[in-house]
Order: structure tokens, then C-alpha cells, then sequence
């Protein structure tokens, strides 16, 4: 878990700015891990089913390997984090570390996007990042098969993250203006909420944020003088591929998150609010009770000869 932002004080983790700050530094952290990722060829292989034996396991060799230390991450609490989602939440060992008393951020939800996010990146993202193809992929005696898939490891969990704050920003917004978001959430008026969250000023800046980070950390800062002595270094990865993967997946990928918290938040809480209204005292029928419960004291007085 990064640290620039303090998720145990929910003032500064539900602000905004330090979300916007977040993300950005989270832009770093993908174009870095991406960029040691396509060092190594595309390597289908390790993608495809059953294509390396692995016992008692039917998967992918990357799916194992992200399994395998997703389990071992579980155990010093890396999923109890809110800002952190798993591949496979449904196998996770308990952590041997006492539990963190994390603040409530988020209102109770289901959501968690990792599996789109997988597709995309193997079918999509990598090819276009990767500079070789599946004819370069030449067997598991020769391709580096485990240090692809540590790579894609990093690549994955950085990117979830990114589009799993997005429930960060939808916690945000729907907190600035509850009556707002409340009655497009009642009505299940997703366009109006996909209206509601998208800056597209904001989003042009991040492309074109990501254009500059992609240039500058994909170039060797010798390239310039090494190239007046002949040949300019060739990039460290596709600049346009960085771009589009923001484009294409993971800014709509980050709304789609958004908009799916957003239709859970008042989960339960509507159901609550009639509970609370029957639990409220009725103060005209109890002061009914009260003159009816005194002129039965009263009319019992007269009887007995205490009038």
C-alpha cells in the first residue's frame, strides 16, 4: 500500500485532493512497472490454460502465480486494506498480523472489477505495449516464462488499485451532494451518474499527463548525447499504448467501478429508515395514553372515596 495518502483518517482519505494526488502517483508507479514488464516478450503461453503444467491446478500459469502470492500477501493483511481488492477474494488464508482498526470509508459493497481488468490486459493492453507478437514466444526452456509473470503480477495489482479508488472518488462526491446523487441512484439513472462523474477537462490533463511521464521515464537521459554521436536510443515503451491504456480501459474502467458503488450506497439504507420511523415516539398518541391512563387513576380515586 502506498503512504501518501492516510486511509486511517477517513478526513484525508474521503478528500478529494489527496484522491487526485494519489492517482497520480499511482500513474508512476503503472508506467514503471509496465515498462520492466515489456522488456520480455508477449509470451502467450503463460496466459493460456493448462498450456504449462502446474499439479492440482487448471488455470493459467499467471493466474497461479498471482494466486500464490495474493495468499501470501492476505497473510500481512494487504486485503484488509480498503483500497486493496483481490484476484481471488474467495481463497485467502486469515493474516497472522492483529487487524489494523481502519476507519469507515466505504459504505458496505460487492464491487470489484479485477476480473474486466485481467481480460483487458491480457487481450488488449499488452499486445499493444509489447513489442514482439506470439511468434516470438519460443517455449518454456527459453523465454523467461516466471519473470513475465511476476511483471504482469505488478502491473495487475497497481492497476486495480487505480480503478478501485475509484469507489474513493464516487464516496466523495456522493458525500458533497447526498440529495443529488441519492435521487439518480433511486431512479437507476446510470447515465445521469456517469454524467455526474466525469470532468472531461480532467481527463484530457491525465492523457495528456501520461504522454509526457511515458516519453520522459521511457527515455534513456543519455539518449540525447549518445545520439549527436549517432542513432538516438530507441524507447523504452510505446508511448501511444501507455495513452491508450488510460483512453480505452482504465478511465472507463474507474467510472464503471464508480457508478457500480454508487448504485449500492444506500444498500440498507433505505430499509432502515421506515424501522427508524415505527421506532419513533408518537407524542400526540402518548400524550393520549397518558390523559386516558389519568382519568382511570382518577375515576378509580372517586370510586374508592379518595376524591
Amino acid at each position: 500500500m502506498d503512504g501518501s495518502i492516510d486511509l486511517l483518517d477517513a478526513s484525508s482519505a474521503l478528500d478529494l485532493n489527496n484522491i487526485r494526488y494519489q492517482l497520480i502517483r499511482l500513474e508512476d508507479t503503472i508506467i514503471f512497472h509496465l515498462i520492466e514488464r515489456v522488456q520480455f516478450p508477449l509470451n502467450p503461453t503463460i496466459y493460456t490454460p493448462n498450456a504449462i503444467h502446474i499439479p492440482n491446478h487448471t488455470g493459467s500459469f499467471l493466474d497461479w502465480i498471482l494466486h500464490q502470492q495474493e495468499r501470501i500477501h492476505a497473510q500481512v493483511r494487504r486485503y484488509q486494506a480498503p483500497d486493496e481488492y483481490a484476484f481471488f477474494p474467495s481463497d485467502l488464508p486469515e493474516p497472522i498480523l492483529a487487524p489494523l482498526q481502519w476507519p469507515v470509508l466505504l459504505h458496505p459493497n460487492t464491487v470489484n472489477g479485477n476480473q474486466k481488468l485481467k481480460e483487458s490486459y491480457i487481450n488488449h493492453i499488452l499486445p499493444a505495449a509489447c513489442s514482439t507478437t506470439a511468434a516470438d514466444d519460443h517455449g518454456e526452456t527459453r523465454e523467461n516464462y516466471g519473470s513475465t509473470a511476476v511483471s504482469d503480477v505488478a502491473c495487475l495489482q497497481a492497476l486495480s488499485r487505480r480503478i478501485h479508488f475509484g469507489k474513493f472518488v464516487a464516496e466523495a462526491k456522493f458525500r458533497e451532494d447526498p440529495e443529488k446523487y441519492a435521487k439518480m441512484i433511486r431512479a437507476r439513472d446510470e447515465e445521469g451518474l456517469e454524467r455526474a462523474i466525469t470532468n472531461e477537462a480532467v481527463e484530457k490533463q491525465v492523457l495528456k499527463r501520461l504522454e509526457l511521464k511515458a516519453k520522459t521515464y521511457g527515455t534513456d537521459p543519455m539518449a540525447e548525447k549518445e545520439g549527436a554521436k549517432g542513432g538516438a536510443a530507441a524507447p523504452k515503451i510505446n508511448v501511444e499504448a501507455v495513452v491508450a491504456m488510460y483512453k480505452d480501459y482504465v478511465i472507463p474502467q474507474t467510472k464503471e467501478i464508480e457508478i457500480e458503488y454508487l448504485l449500492q450506497r444506500l444498500d440498507g439504507l433505505e430499509e432502515e429508515e421506515p424501522k427508524a420511523k415505527q421506532r419513533q415516539p408518537d407524542p400526540h398518541g402518548q400524550r393520549k395514553r397518558d390523559i386516558r391512563r389519568a382519568g382511570i387513576v382518577g375515576e378509580n380515586r372517586r370510586q374508592n372515596g379518595q376524591a
